[in-house]
């Protein structure tokens, strides 16, 4: 990847801002999402763990010896060595500086490491593969934070189609396959779920995993994927398309290992005051960390996709998803989904820390708009004013060309005009 163009990433600003606020910072995120060539632009010296055949010896004679070098210092896939940790949270303690170090990884730190958290030394960052703005895909024309606003939004149009989207969602948003073709995409992808099934999940905690079962679940989950799923339905799901099933308890183990290895995602659910006899759903939305992987895991190509748009407008919410993430962080926002026991869902709320929020339906296509905006239309009038303010704005994210403001005010929003 070093000799790879660079494009510029969204979370350096956030990356920056804490770097600066804390002795070290811990920039997390899934294999190949970019964490190393980003952080590479903030550090002034790089020890790489993995690759580095001294660091093993090292840590048995001086594990101190290996944190000397021009700070911030570059610690990159730090979790080889998970002792690393407390070293580097001891020398941040004696040096009572900020920006000393930088610690990439690609799965969460262990319970073990957890109980000395590192809390008031480490800042942490979590790390998305690219978003469409990121990778030139959108022009940004509609900006987020304008959204958060109540700014109005003004027409543009584009030339993206469903074929677009779908070859944009086979490929996804890691940094090393931009130039990538199609099916030099479906290959690196499809090998990246072998590695997880053969390798990563058995690794990652020193347990051997059934890499047959592993692709069982992660199969379950793309199956699944964007909607609100429970252990039961993974396990029935199993039954009914795999050759072997998986148990519950089996299920939960290998769920933390992939949730360790930040494998995916939980969209968790949004807690409104309501004015309704209805009650909330509660349970998570999960995605894969890159909608590619989905496809990957069940091992689908263009033509499969194209003949299957209901499920494409799943993975197309998922990616949704996973750009609005990114854009809101930049907003100090977060995202979550609406859903209630009338069966009255929206796909996304995204709340700044101040409470502003907006709604987001989320369509593939033109023609489920109309039902999208009376979704939307009537999430905002169920809200309790007395208790919550209404959304300050309405959006439908489509997979169209266009993008303005319908008569009713909700915003129709091309996803390739979405942006910070």
């Amino acid at each position: 990847m070093s000799n790879m163009k660079y494009y510029p990433r969204i979370i350096e600003a956030e990356i920056k801002r804490k770097l600066l606020a804390s002795g070290a910072l811990l920039v997390k995120g899934p294999k190949a999402c970019g964490k190393t060539e980003t952080s590479k632009r903030f550090a002034k010296s790089i020890l790489q763990v993995d690759r580095d055949e001294q660091v093993p010896v090292v840590m048995d004679v001086n594990p101190r010896f290996l944190l000397e070098g021009e700070t911030p210092r570059l610690i990159d896939e730090w979790q080889e060595q998970p002792k690393l940790w407390n070293y580097i949270r001891h020398e941040v303690d004696e040096r009572r500086k900020k920006a000393q170090f930088i610690l990439t990884g690609s799965a969460n730190p262990n319970e073990e490491i957890k109980l000395h958290s590192g809390a008031g030394r480490f800042t942490v960052v979590e790390m998305q593969t690219m978003a469409w703005q990121e990778m030139g895909y959108s022009s940004g024309h509609v900006c987020l934070s304008d959204l958060l606003k109540g700014n109005a939004i003004r027409y543009s149009k584009n030339d993206l189609t469903i074929e677009i989207i779908v070859e944009r969602m086979i490929k996804g948003g890691w940094p090393a396959l931009l130039g990538a073709s199609l099916n030099q995409a479906i290959i690196i992808n499809r090998s990246y779920i072998d590695l997880l099934a053969q390798v990563d999940m058995s690794r990652i905690s020193n347990i051997k995993r059934d890499p047959i079962k592993v692709r069982a679940l992660l199969s379950s989950i793309a199956r699944n994927i964007a909607t609100t799923v429970d252990n039961t339905t993974y396990a029935k799901d199993i039954k009914s398309n795999e050759n072997e099933g998986l148990s519950r308890p089996t299920i939960v183990d290998y769920l933390d290992a992939l949730s360790q290895l930040l494998i995916f995602e939980e969209q968790q659910a949004f807690n409104m005051h309501i004015r309704s006899s209805s009650f909330l759903r509660k349970s998570p939305k999960r995605h894969f960390c890159d909608v590619s992987l989905a496809i990957a895991a069940l091992q689908l190509d263009k033509d499969r996709l194209m003949k299957d748009l209901k499920y494409c407008g799943f993975l197309f919410e998922s990616l949704v998803y996973h750009d609005l993430k990114m854009y809101a962080r930049a907003n100090d926002a977060e995202i979550f989904y609406y859903k209630d026991s009338s069966d009255l869902e929206v796909d996304a709320i995204v709340q700044k820390n101040d409470g502003t929020w907006a709604a987001f339906e989320v369509k593939l296509g033109a023609g489920m708009t109309d039902q999208a905006a009376f979704n939307l239309l009537r999430l905002s009038q169920l809200v309790d004013v007395t208790k919550q303010n209404k959304p300050i704005s309405l959006n439908v994210v489509t997979g169209t060309e266009m993008s303005y403001t319908r008569p009713d005010g909700v915003n129709v929003i091309s996803i390739a005009d979405l942006g910070v």
